[in-house]
């Protein structure tokens, strides 16, 4: 089981100016093949299909908790994405196209299918699939595959944070360079624990230091390249087998933390009444309020 929290993993900036198209280039990071829906996937069917989980459970440990973050790096994006399309278009009568400029943009799903929100879309509007889902039950294959799902998703967050300046993006591409950068790490650990090798001495791939980018700096100052989360009240403690040592870029130690980062609030949508999202005015809304009042006994 799954538990909710009403927050997101950081507080992003509240935008200034809407970007739709740094919104599209962010999809690649939502609905690709190396997008944080196929991290979450790869590793929670690999959690759910796990075997041997008794016998190797700081492994199946370690895969439950990268799990969970996910959840929170999907909601991450989603939102990112949101703001950045945030005041794309302004309400007019309808017969004087206040989407018109819609036409001009990258990604016209965001204005026709969504209402200015994000999809399980990549970056040119294909869905994303499960087939980018790897499980093939051999633990050594699944660990490599999950080392190289994190570098590759690491490169895509580098060039889509070199492909736009706007502040959201910007913000939610670092902290996700540097959990990723974690996630990369601990699978490297899991690696050499597993067989030996130590693939530490790779990373990071590409090889270019988080401090490079703005954004990562205030993180990595937190220490958060170095924390690894349980998401867990009382589950998941034998991470702490694997999750331990000093971090190969820095020399500083490892840290399990248990239950979840403090986090920041969720953004709250305004209504697109050009989109008619959601489609609720003010004598509707006040017919739900006496229903839901009722509903209570009220």
């Amino acid at each position: 089981m799954f538990k909710r929290i009403h927050k997101l993993a950081i507080e992003l900036p509240k935008p200034k100016h809407a970007d739709p198209n740094a919104a599209a280039a962010v999809q690649e990071l939502l609905g690709g093949r190396f997008g944080e829906m196929s991290t979450l996937n790869n590793y929670m069917f690999q959690s759910f299909n796990f075997r041997g989980k008794t016998k190797l459970k700081p492994f199946y440990d370690l895969v439950c908790s990268i799990t969970a973050e996910e959840f929170g790096h999907v909601e991450l994006v989603t939102n990112a994405i949101n703001l950045c399309l945030t005041g794309s278009t302004q309400p007019t009568d309808p017969n004087a196209a206040p989407m018109m400029d819609a036409l001009d943009k990258r990604n016209s799903h965001h204005f026709i299918a969504s209402a200015q929100t994000a999809l399980p879309l990549d970056s040119m509007g294909k869905g994303w699939s499960g087939d980018y889902v790897f499980n093939s039950g051999n633990l050594v294959l699944d660990l490599l595959h999950n080392f190289f799902l994190e570098c590759g998703a690491r490169t895509h967050k580098m060039r889509v944070y070199e492909m736009t300046d706007h502040p959201v993006a910007r913000e939610m591409v670092g902290y996700l360079l540097v959990r990723g950068g974690v996630h990369v790490v601990a699978y490297a650990k899991a690696l050499e624990i597993a067989t030996g090798v130590d693939m530490t001495k790779l990373v990071p791939v590409p090889n270019l230091s988080n401090r490079a980018f703005e954004t990562t700096r205030k993180y990595e100052e937190q220490g958060l390249h170095r924390k690894l989360y349980r998401f867990s009240d009382d589950a998941y403690e034998e991470i702490r087998q694997i999750w331990k040592g000093s971090h190969p870029e820095d020399g500083q130690p490892l840290e399990v933390v248990d239950g979840t980062p403090e986090g920041g609030p969720v953004p709250e949508l305004d209504e697109v009444q050009e989109e008619f999202a959601p489609g609720i005015g003010p004598d509707e809304f006040m017919e739900i309020a006496r229903r839901l009042q009722r509903s209570a006994g009220m």
